[in-house]
This record gives structure tokens, C-alpha cells and sequence, in this order.
């Protein structure tokens, strides 16, 4: 990123699979979904931290205050919205979008638990 003289928030997606093998799956020069946890479970979200840099801003601090797990809603699993909101502990995001179809994320929800010392 320092040779191409970028300002921002840059992200590796990961993908850990069976027998604890690691996968890089994708990288991205921007703020990346697979970080919108951080919303919910950073001091400085990953969206803040991004304007921040580009800003020339102090950087905030990225640590989690809390243990996150990240489910996407994809296609009509936006339909269970009321269940996710229902429970304790669960953020859910909804995108807006008007039509729910095969493979499109329609938000997602992030559940929340406490950080043991």
C-alpha cells in the first residue's frame, strides 16, 4: 500500500476452512463487508477509521469491546429480519434494497458476546 501511496482502509477477506486451513479470498483498497462488525464491536469502526485517514485525522483506536459473529442475509433470508431483532445481543443492518434475489446481500445481522478477560 506504501508503494502505491495509498490513504485509507485496505482489506484482506479470509476464509478459514476445514482443518484450520486459511484462505486469502479477496483484496480490496476500501472499507470491505466483511469488516461491517466493526460498526457494532470497535471503538473506530472501519468507516470511521477510513475517513479519518483520508482526512488526515488522527486514527482512532480499532480495538473490539466485544466478541462479534457476522451472518449475511442473502436473498429471502432478509425475511427472518424479525426474528434477528428480536434477540438480545444481535445489530441488524438492512440495506434498503427492494427486491430480495438468489446470491444478493440484503444486509446482515452481528452478534454480540461479552469479551472474557
Amino acid at each position: 500500500m506504501e508503494a502505491l501511496d495509498y490513504v485509507g482502509v485496505g482489506a484482506i477477506e479470509f476464509f478459514l476452512l476445514p482443518g484450520g486451513k486459511v484462505l486469502a479470498n479477496e483484496m480490496a483498497p476500501r472499507v470491505h463487508n466483511s469488516g461491517h462488525w466493526t460498526q457494532d464491536a470497535c471503538y473506530t469502526s472501519q468507516f470511521e477509521q477510513h475517513i479519518r485517514a483520508i482526512a488526515n485525522w488522527p486514527l482512532g483506536s480499532p480495538e473490539r469491546f466485544a466478541n462479534a459473529e457476522m451472518i449475511n442475509l442473502i436473498g429471502d433470508d432478509v425475511s427472518d429480519w424479525p426474528q434477528w431483532a428480536s434477540q438480545n445481543g444481535v445489530k441488524l443492518h438492512l440495506y434498503g434494497k427492494r427486491e430480495a434475489r438468489p446470491g444478493r446481500k440484503m444486509g446482515h445481522v452481528v452478534k454480540l458476546t461479552p469479551m472474557r478477560s
